[in-house]
């Protein structure tokens, strides 16, 4: 009966005895036995490490969003602070600097020995003729560990910071040879486009040779204007408005030779439908008032044409 009321209860979503809407004593009073779970199990052991290295990536990231003049401040402002405990440590007696064998005087020139000590410690280069006794050895300690820490992490931001104009470099470089690449690309398609069409209108040519080289003109025609769509809407990397002039006007003369290649083909395979398809769907979104950027009226003319041509590629 037990089992069968547990398998029951169970069936029904319950999985714990105070779930049951009578309570442990209506439980009992049916008759049927109270087994009790086993305890909450303890949180796992590697959680505390696991915080311990949140907070340091947390500390890592607060010297990761300074800038690299906040950085300095810091490193210097640590150094002064440093020098102003050494200074007054001296002066109040439980610990001091040494220099010479003797303590570090009060005034102007203690402090500067104090500055001086505290740049050494920071930096650890400290040359020996000054040394701490006392509590300031700890503290000096402390401010070795603090100002590595600190310069480390400036050396780090410059560091990224040449990077990050390397890259830059690098990008622009490898976009400058990709835009020649296009209008190298643009004029090769251009030479077979013209070839093809004269081969188009000699007489007892293989008509299956002038398809395939159609073809593969289409393909990389459409290739290209991709490549160019991309261009037009990622402004960030839009090329000078002259370069992109010459490549409109290249790709609005290629355009123009593959739509009069395409009226003297007697038929068309089913891959150059395709491309051409896609060509007049792309073209379509070339125009002045689709892009997201404001060119001069001469880009936006030729975009304008080259719309208006792919319009007859279906």
């Amino acid at each position: 009966m037990g089992q069968q009321a547990v398998s029951l209860l169970a069936s029904l979503g319950y999985r714990h005895v105070l779930h049951f809407a009578g309570g442990v004593q209506a439980w009992r009073d049916a008759g049927l036995r109270v087994q009790y779970g086993s305890p909450t199990p303890p949180p796992p052991r590697g959680r505390p490490s696991r915080i311990r290295r949140d907070r340091w990536a947390a500390l890592l990231d607060l010297f990761d969003r300074r800038t690299t003049a906040d950085l300095v401040w810091i490193w210097l402002a640590t150094i002064v602070a440093f020098a102003c405990v050494y200074w007054s440590v001296t002066l109040a007696g439980p610990g001091g600097l040494i220099e010479a064998g003797e303590r570090i005087g009060g005034g102007g020139p203690g402090f500067l020995t104090s500055l001086y000590f505290s740049f050494g410690a920071a930096t650890s280069v400290a040359l020996g003729d000054v040394a701490p006794v006392g509590v300031l050895r700890p503290v000096a300690i402390a401010e070795g560990v603090v100002g590595l820490l600190v310069f480390g992490a400036l050396v780090s931001k410059i560091l990224s910071r040449r990077q990050e104009q390397v890259v830059g470099e690098i990008h622009r470089i490898a976009f400058e040879d990709r835009l020649e690449r296009v209008q190298t690309d643009l004029h090769l398609v251009l030479v077979e486009l013209q070839g093809i069409a004269q081969l188009c209108r000699a007489p007892q040519v293989n008509d299956e040779a002038i398809r395939a080289r159609a073809d593969s003109a289409s393909g990389i025609c459409l290739s290209e204007l991709r490549t160019i769509h991309g261009l037009l809407y990622r402004p960030q990397e839009a090329p000078e408005e002259a370069m992109l002039e010459g490549i409109l006007a290249s790709l609005a003369i290629v355009l123009r030779e593959l739509r009069d290649l395409v009226g003297c083909l007697s038929s068309r395979s089913a891959y150059l439908v395709r491309n051409l398809g896609a060509l007049a769907q792309l073209a379509d979104e070339i125009c002045a008032d689709c892009v997201p950027r404001r060119y001069t009226p001469n880009l936006r003319e030729w975009m304008d044409t080259i719309q208006e041509v792919a319009r007859h590629l279906r």
